[in-house]
């Protein structure tokens, strides 16, 4: 890994980090004021048109403070999911298996990433069709309330977004990604969308 790559994994970490805390932050205050969830339509909204915002302001300062946005938001999202959850039978034990699920697929993942030394740029179009996929599977899964297909969505996105860590990752490392802004998003979204799928999956488990 040359002096720019390692740069880029170090920016992205570091702003990694504070988006974590800040959207834990969030969550918390969503969950701990019993404020309900803004419904898929504003979700889908509010994160598609923070992301188009991000996306477009990458690389002046505004791209990190819209970043913050986006977590931010996300873990508004996210708050009363949690909450829910720890309302649930054995409800803290799920919430807390998500979170470590999570913690070690992520270094797990992120460790391959930085020592392997085949490059995995050919993930790259297998898991954003799968991504694509599994998203509209899910949204026919809410809208048609159809538990099978989301707890079977939740398995296949536990899947890929363990592969976007791992593409991710390797791509700053080899330099592919050089816009560090856009790499703590794409790894922030990936690690959001790993804790809601091990988080319903596990709450179905634990329910039974």
């Amino acid at each position: 890994m040359d002096g720019a790559a390692r740069k880029v994994l170090r920016n992205t970490y570091m702003l990694l980090a504070l988006c974590l805390g800040f959207s834990a932050l969030a969550a918390g205050l969503t969950a701990a004021l019993q404020i309900p969830g803004p419904g898929i339509i504003i979700t889908l909204a509010g994160y598609f048109g923070l992301l188009f915002l991000v996306t477009k302001y990458r690389d002046r300062g505004a791209g990190v403070a819209l970043v913050f946005a986006l977590t931010g938001f996300m873990g508004y999202t996210l708050g009363p999911i949690v909450s829910q959850h720890l309302n649930m039978p054995n409800g803290a034990l799920t919430v807390t298996m998500a979170l470590a699920g999570t913690a070690l697929i992520f270094i797990g993942m992120s460790a391959y990433a930085l020592v392997t030394k085949r490059d995995l740029s050919f993930m790259s179009g297998m898991l954003t069709v799968g991504v694509l996929v599994a998203f509209v599977a899910g949204l026919a899964a809410i809208f048609f309330s159809i538990p099978a297909l989301s707890l079977t969505v939740s398995a296949v996105f536990v899947l890929l977004m363990s592969g976007m860590i791992l593409f991710e990752t390797n791509n700053i490392v080899r330099g592919g990604e050089t816009n560090y802004v856009m790499a703590t998003v794409s790894l922030f979204v990936s690690i959001f969308n790993l804790f809601t799928s091990l988080l319903q999956l596990l709450g179905f488990i634990n329910k039974e």
